[in-house]
């Protein structure tokens, strides 16, 4: 006689479904039959880091869902997002699961795509570099005082469009007391806020230590141009900078900060100008060309330049750079850099381009396209620009 598998015993369902590690696995282990729904809780507390998802833009066939590409099974996965998909949203990070989503407003909007959880983070006009804001001198809304003490003036846009990224600290649904940083686009300067403040403040001393920053173990680090690094501590009222001087003064266009188990890895991006001609008009397209990973040696200290990731994957782009073991997953390889452009302001302006995603394979230099979306095609994805997103379910 057969096991009916609908009648298994609450309790070992309950165990089955805790050694699930796959968000993926977890959905498709609920969805058998409704005793093996009731005896799971529908939220899962127990999942590891994920696998990221790539979030591509808005679709005309889909106004109020976005796509979610899902390396692992190569599938679309579409949810419900109208905060994201009206044409003068702008995303400015993923972190810990959570979408920073502003628009031409002064707004500042965390939103997690899967559980739809919003918070509110304390408003652009908040910021320590604005005098003043009025919503009446249009063209005109904002008046900001420079480093130096000049006054200027940008519109909505412009201010939607000075935040180059912003970074948490930890997932806000497991721990109330998070902090975020935001990069300033024309400035280089950092500011954060702690969960519940009014307002943001600068962190003085780390001015142009602007390229990337990451949260390690109570502390945020962030990167210059040439590998330079900024700890910040902003745990009390005054926050505290350490300003480390590698010997390696490194070249490059981009640089992104990486911790990958105990190393803080650097990813040091190039890229090439192409022209891009069609009928009637021509643009210029970034590309690009190679990366090279390097680790920090404390002693010195100085960047080493590495040779393999060996199972590691990196993830970069507009989101909170991310490392994963490969072996954790299907349908991705390790020793490579999974990346997405943020770089060009044409992204912003609703211009047509291409977008410069892909796979970079370390051991012999070259660029895979991902399946969703072809490179060296005159495939055009739209505005915004793709974004790898951790499925967080709580």
């Amino acid at each position: 006689m057969g096991v009916d598998w609908t009648k298994l015993p609450p309790e070992l369902l309950e165990s089955i479904s805790e050694n699930l590690k796959l968000y993926t696995d977890y959905l498709n282990f609920r969805a058998v039959c409704r005793s093996w729904r009731s005896s799971t809780p529908k939220i899962p507390s127990h999942l590891p880091p994920q696998l990221p998802w790539l979030m591509l833009p808005p679709s005309q066939s889909y106004q109020s869902h976005r796509a979610f590409y899902d390396l692992s099974t190569n599938k679309l996965r579409f949810l419900s997002l109208p905060e994201s998909s009206n044409p003068n949203k702008r995303h400015c990070g993923s972190s810990h699961g959570w979408l920073v989503v502003l628009d031409e407003s002064p707004s500042i909007l965390l939103l997690n795509p899967l559980s739809r959880a919003k918070l509110h983070l304390p408003s652009l006009s908040s910021f320590p570099n604005v005098h003043s804001f009025n919503y009446s001198h249009i063209g005109k809304e904002y008046s900001l005082r420079s480093p130096s003490g000049d006054l200027y003036t940008r519109n909505l846009r412009q201010m939607r469009d000075s935040i180059k990224k912003i970074v948490l600290s930890v997932n806000p649904s497991k721990e109330l007391r998070f902090v975020a940083i935001a990069i300033l686009n024309q400035t280089g300067e950092l500011v954060y806020c702690k969960n519940g403040d009014d307002s943001w403040r600068f962190i003085p001393g780390a001015q142009s230590y602007s390229e990337d920053v990451i949260y390690c173990e109570g502390l945020f680090y962030a990167v210059d141009k040439h590998g330079g690094i900024a700890i910040c501590d902003v745990r009390d009222d005054s926050p505290k900078v350490s300003i480390v001087q590698t010997r390696t003064q490194l070249d490059g266009d981009m640089q992104y900060l990486i911790n990958s188990g105990d190393e803080l890895l650097l990813i040091t991006r190039h890229l090439d100008l192409e022209f891009s001609f069609e009928p009637h008009q021509s643009y210029l397209v970034y590309r690009t060309k190679r990366f090279e990973v390097s680790r920090l040696v404390w002693s010195g200290p100085h960047w080493e330049r590495v040779k393999s990731l060996y199972d590691k994957m990196i993830f970069i782009g507009e989101n909170s750079s991310l490392s994963l073991s490969a072996s954790d997953f299907t349908g991705c390889m390790g020793n490579c850099i999974y990346f997405t452009d943020d770089y060009s302001e044409s992204n912003y302006d609703g211009s047509l381009g291409e977008h410069d995603v892909g796979i970079y394979k370390l051991w012999d230099g070259s660029i895979e396209p991902l399946p969703c979306y072809p490179r060296n095609s005159f495939f055009r994805m739209g505005w915004p620009t793709p974004l790898w997103v951790t499925p967080t379910p709580c």
